[in-house]
């Protein structure tokens, strides 16, 4: 197990409107194309389960997940870069699915960049399956990407 995982100033909590723009400052810096303030807004306003995760009281990670019908959807995991390949990942996802069970959810789904192999490993690590693909899903340097969609049977 990392450190830092063990480190006693690494806290999980709910995102506030006070944190987006640590928030955008990841987003911008890990993604060609990020969400904007207002998607992440718009999250926290409609009450979709928006954690960050804080060190020392920076925020250096944070998740997204939306819960409606029985189902949830994860939307949005990210890391801030000199904290990747910690386990850090896994312990928001790990978060947001005891969140889905909370909300007596049934089924899990997300989609990931189908060249995004070392999410595809966390996720199928963790009991996701992949179950289909969405051509041109994700907006990229040259036009679109797909996505793989996996789902997680509660």
């Amino acid at each position: 197990m990392s450190a830092i995982l063990k480190n006693p100033l690494l806290r999980l909590r709910t995102m506030e409107q006070e944190d987006l723009e640590q928030v955008m400052d990841i987003e911008e810096l890990c993604y060609s194309h990020p969400w904007t303030h207002g998607i992440f807004s718009d999250c926290l306003r409609v009450g979709y389960c928006c954690w960050v995760m804080e060190l020392d009281g920076d925020i250096i990670g944070y998740g997204v997940m939306s819960v409606a019908a029985g189902e949830a959807h994860i939307l949005n995991i990210c890391i801030l870069p000199d904290f990747q390949g910690r386990g850090l990942g896994r312990k928001i996802l790990a978060r947001l699915l005891l969140l889905a069970k909370d909300h007596n959810v049934d089924t899990v789904f997300l989609e990931v960049r189908i060249n995004n192999r070392v999410a595809q490993v966390l996720y199928e690590s963790e009991g996701f399956n992949e179950i289909g693909q969405r051509h041109g899903y994700y907006p990229a340097e040259n036009g679109r990407e797909d996505a793989l969609v996996f789902a997680k049977v509660l």
